[in-house]
């Protein structure tokens, strides 16, 4: 009885053109999806710099974002000039980023005497997986795992750095740049405590 079932479910996969996912290539069907999320906060514009209350309330709502690397951060200016773009860019750099140099297009007009802050952050993953619709065997017509591909393209969604990078990769420097190198060291002396009691270590004080 358990081979007539299994024939019959054969003959019913056929007859319906197919059961579960089609892959008869050599490429996964499962690759990740990027999609992006824009938050934006208006504030006063400032001239050269900001104020001690808008410094805080700029940095609470980053706080609130948890502005972490792979967000991109830009300023609407409407036409404030370089200022306001740099008063904004001295608070984003506590965080280790730089403010992009186009912001894009979102909702809503911004109230008057106010510049827009946009972060946008960008989430990779792999819809419809796991993918068990196919049964593994029989298989007589060639067809690739329903679930092939789920685990690989999966952890590479969830350990990207940055999902910008998966829809089109960056281009190399052609030459090595210092500032850059020691974006990262800056960033983490001045981020990260060392030591006991919280403090940071005699190596990285002064510097």
């Amino acid at each position: 009885m358990k081979h007539s079932l299994t024939v019959l479910a054969l003959l019913g996969c056929s007859i319906l053109a197919g059961c579960g996912t089609e892959n008869r290539g050599l490429s996964s069907v499962h690759q990740p999806v990027v999609s992006r999320t824009d938050y934006v906060y208006d504030m006063p514009a400032p001239s050269d710099r900001l104020g001690d209350s808008d410094d805080r309330a700029l940095t609470g709502w980053f706080e609130s974002l948890s502005l972490r690397y792979g967000d991109h951060v830009a300023v609407d200016t409407q036409g404030y000039g370089p200022g306001a773009r740099d008063a904004v860019s001295a608070v984003v750099a506590r965080y280790g980023l730089l403010v992009d140099e186009a912001a894009p297009v979102t909702q809503g007009d911004i109230p008057a005497g106010s510049i827009r802050v946009i972060v946008s952050r960008m989430s990779a993953s792999v819809p419809n997986c796991p993918d068990w619709s196919r049964p593994a065997n029989p298989n007589f017509d060639g067809h690739a795992l329903s679930n092939y591909g789920c685990a690989t393209n999966g952890n590479l969604a969830a350990m990207v750095a940055d999902p910008r990078d998966l829809i089109s990769g960056r281009t190399g420097a052609t030459s090595p740049d210092g500032a850059t190198a020691a974006k990262a060291i800056r960033t983490y002396r001045n981020a990260v405590p060392t030591g006991a009691g919280g403090l940071k270590s005699e190596a990285t004080k002064g510097k």
